[in-house]
């Protein structure tokens, strides 16, 4: 749904944020450069902790249509690929249905939840606000992406497991 209001809430969608991008050298510790880009983000953090200004920083993750996507990460074009983002089988993506055109499959938005960013709360409600109308995430649509971001957090990795029954 579409919303024009400075309030954030989990599952907003804001376009053109300015973001620092580290531009980290290993050699070089004592001087590090910060390049700003512009990204398009979705708000991660809870909704109530947002309400209730419980957090400095929000929590952001990068959300790109699928052509930008696949320009970065060329085995996505193959066939099939998308099917299994969208079945929930690759884990750090989730799909979302296109807010102009739902039904149009190759204009639906991916969130990668391996790409994060704080920013400023602050910087963040006046961005909003300068937006204007911008798209939000409603039930059951934004529970769906808090529970794939959940199972993509909540991974465990095993040393050894319960053996294989033969």
């Amino acid at each position: 749904m579409q919303v024009n209001e400075s309030d954030l809430r989990q599952g907003d969608y804001l376009i053109n944020c300015f973001v620092p991008i580290s531009l980290f050298e290993a050699h070089n510790l004592e001087e590090q450069e910060v390049e700003v880009q512009e990204r398009d983000l979705i708000v991660l953090t809870q909704s109530c902790d947002l309400e209730n200004r419980k957090t400095r920083l929000v929590s952001l993750y990068l959300i790109s249509t699928l052509p930008e996507f696949e320009a970065v990460n060329p085995d996505f074009t193959k066939k099939g690929k998308w099917n299994e983002v969208r079945k929930g089988r690759v884990e750090g993506l989730h799909l979302l249905a296109s807010p102009v055109n739902p039904e149009d499959s190759r204009g639906a938005l991916v969130v990668d939840f391996r790409e994060i960013y704080s920013l400023p709360f602050n910087y963040l409600t006046q961005h909003a606000t300068q937006l204007e109308n911008r798209w939000r995430l409603k039930s059951p649509f934004l529970e769906h992406f808090s529970q794939t971001f959940a199972r993509f957090f909540m991974r465990v990795g095993l040393p050894s497991g319960v053996p294989e029954f033969k």
